[in-house]
């Protein structure tokens, strides 16, 4: 599974609320990509909670 934010990202930090083993808000959200893996469903809630569907999981 591949997790990316985009630049339409405002850092709200909704994702990292939901699941901060993965996100992380700096500038904009940024992703753990060692720990998507054990994540995956808590990943998946963080992109639908998203107000701008920044994260987009592939």
């Amino acid at each position: 599974m591949t997790v990316k934010v985009n630049d339409s990202c405002i850092a709200c930090g909704a994702c990292e609320s939901v699941c901060d083993a993965v996100f992380s808000i700096e500038d904009k959200a940024v992703v753990n990509e060692s720990a998507v893996a054990d994540n995956i469903e808590a990943v998946k809630e963080a992109a639908d909670a998203c107000p701008v569907g920044a994260i987009e999981v592939e």
